[in-house]
């Protein structure tokens, strides 16, 4: 049941944000999706909707301890949430079950929005696996001292591979990143022994 209420809660949660950020690349929209609907992000709604005092109510006797264990879980409460999603996809089907769904992860789908992983991070590690080292660049800035703006580039190997704006460097850097990894995921460059 989780394993169909995972690509459930994934489908509508794409649904939702496909057509607010229609401008954005896949890798892009597949990091806000991952990271609104991650194992933390399914417990935290689990808690909301008040799994954890359903699954003690329901506990057959004698299990108190190792339920409570269980609920403890981030992993196990994210599994059950999905399940849950499963079980209403099957009673209720899509029409319904997908606005309630997003109804419940909009707090998780805005966090992701206001607080996004760190892409530079992210990027660096993607390229560590090719052995590849990334590089910052500010090649635009422009405005007046309180109200600029920047223009970041990503390179590895002199070589562009994202560009990005912001009101900050820092902020900049981090949009570069994020095309970059777009472009780092897609096809740049080929996996080792890849063929083409």
């Amino acid at each position: 049941m989780a394993f169909l209420g995972d690509v459930v809660l994934s489908l509508a949660i794409s649904d939702h944000i496909f057509p607010r950020f229609e401008n954005w690349g896949a890798g892009r929209l597949t990091k806000l999706r991952a990271q609104a609907v991650s194992r933390g992000a399914c417990a935290d709604v689990a808690r909301v909707i008040r799994v954890p005092e359903r699954l003690r109510a329901a506990a057959p006797p004698g299990v108190g301890k190792n339920a409570e264990l269980l609920i403890e879980s981030d992993r196990i409460l994210a599994s059950v949430c999905e399940a849950v999603i499963g079980a209403a996809y099957l009673a209720f089907g899509m029409a319904r079950v997908a606005p309630a769904i997003v109804d419940a992860f909009a707090e998780q789908i805005e966090d992701a929005l206001e607080n996004p992983e760190d892409y530079k991070s992210l990027l660096q590690e993607a390229l560590a696996r090719r052995s590849e080292v990334v590089a910052y660049r500010i090649v635009e800035a422009r405005g007046p001292a309180h109200d600029r703006s920047f223009v970041a580039v990503a390179e590895v190997s002199g070589e562009e591979i994202g560009r990005g704006r912001g009101k900050t460097k820092k902020a900049a850097e981090q949009d570069a990143a994020s095309h970059a990894l777009e472009h780092v995921e897609e096809d740049w460059p080929p996996e080792p022994g890849a063929a083409g």
